[in-house]
């Protein structure tokens, strides 16, 4: 009897000291988002990776996190934080998900210092097309709708519907 509760005072002793090792991390970086609505979607991607409090503030574009440094870290909560279409310090939101959001949620997304979606509503905006129909939205990169003056759009089969009216 003497033994089973020095074992189990062991096993508690055990069980105090490995959650006082697990080091609660607070930590602050960049997350593109504009509104509202980012907010709560990154928030919720956050806490979803494991964060136990995420804030995030749409005017320094800043997110802090705590964490346990057991059960996750930066990387894991900035991957979640992409995949629901909001770029940050650690990954970039694919085009198909960022096309997703809604139009208020539409940040300024850059690839090497372009501008990647030359569409909205399924027109183009890219000068001199005057709002046609003549997007499409192939790949991260792929977002000009016309090549040589014809549109790329699938179906089109290279109308004249990039050119200037």
């Amino acid at each position: 009897m003497k033994a089973l509760r020095i074992l189990s005072f062991t096993a508690l002793l055990v069980a105090i000291t490995s959650i006082s090792f697990a080091q609660a991390q607070t930590e602050s970086f960049q997350v593109s988002g504009n509104c509202g609505m980012c907010k709560t979607r990154i928030e919720k991607a956050a806490k979803e990776a494991g964060a136990s409090e995420a804030k995030w503030d749409a005017d320094t574009k800043q997110l802090t996190v705590t964490y346990n440094s057991s059960t996750t870290n930066t990387a894991k909560i900035q991957q979640k934080i992409a995949d629901v279409g909001h770029d940050n310090a650690g990954f970039k939101a694919t085009m198909d998900v960022y096309n997703k959001l809604p139009g208020c949620c539409k940040y300024d997304k850059q690839d090497e210092g372009v501008k990647m979606d030359c569409c909205k509503d399924g027109k183009c905006t890219k000068e001199g097309h005057d709002g046609k129909d003549c997007c499409k939205k192939e790949g991260a990169a792929k977002m000009d709708c016309c090549k040589d003056g014809k549109c790329t759009k699938e179906g089109h089969d290279g109308k004249d519907c990039c050119k200037k009216s």
